[in-house]
């Protein structure tokens, strides 16, 4: 980690405050309202806990003048297990590099998560499922995230798994509307109902 710290050349003014030592945990960067713009940043602060998977490899066909252009979409999920997570996408003519491209950018859209205990069926405390209900909507898919009680698992499809699983999330139930099949959509609309959990204030946030 260190040498990649030396070798990192920071382009952005956070990028510059992370190689510093200025920053030094992910949750500062969001606490004060900054943004991630440089993967390296990600691979500073958290990379050591990260993990990635890719969830969806399709090809992509377009008609042009020229000819039929073929493309790889690729769609990838990152996460640390502990509360973040981030979903990215990317179109290139070869597997290899388009999957690369799609880790990278699921580590710029790597947002926090809050979790909690919001189910009247559980009282334990834990940070193991959604505090409340959460909703994402990406092209026709929408995704709902309730809470649920712990020992209850995902209740979900696998491609929602694998974004809850990443973000930490061990119980939740779930309902799904429209074109799940559309997996890249699915994914997205699922770690956009996870970041949603930030756009609510619950009592915990107030302050006297």
């Amino acid at each position: 980690m260190f040498m990649e710290i030396e070798e990192w050349e920071p382009r952005t003014r956070v990028g510059r405050l992370v190689k510093e030592g200025k920053i030094t945990t992910i949750d500062e960067i969001f606490q004060q309202g900054l943004t991630i713009a440089e993967p390296e940043i990600v691979d500073v602060l958290v990379g050591d806990l990260l993990e990635d998977e890719v969830v969806d490899i399709s090809l992509v066909q377009r008609q042009s003048d020229a000819g039929r252009k073929r493309k790889f979409r690729a769609t990838a999920v990152v996460g640390n297990k502990d509360g973040y997570v981030g979903v990215g996408e990317a179109k290139l003519k070869e597997i290899g590099p388009a999957i690369k491209k799609a880790i990278t950018n699921a580590k710029l859209n790597l947002r926090p998560v809050r979790r909690g205990c919001g189910s009247w069926e559980c009282s334990c405390g834990e940070p193991h499922t959604v505090p409340f209900k959460v909703s994402g909507k990406v092209g026709s898919t929408n995704v709902l995230l309730f809470s649920a009680p712990r020992g209850l698992g995902l209740v979900t499809g696998d491609t929602a798994k694998i974004v809850l699983e990443l973000a930490g999330i061990k119980d939740v139930w779930s309902k799904t509307f429209g074109e799940t099949r559309t997996t890249s959509n699915f994914a997205k609309a699922t770690a956009k109902a996870l970041h949603n959990t930030y756009a609510i204030m619950n009592r915990n946030d107030w302050t006297q």
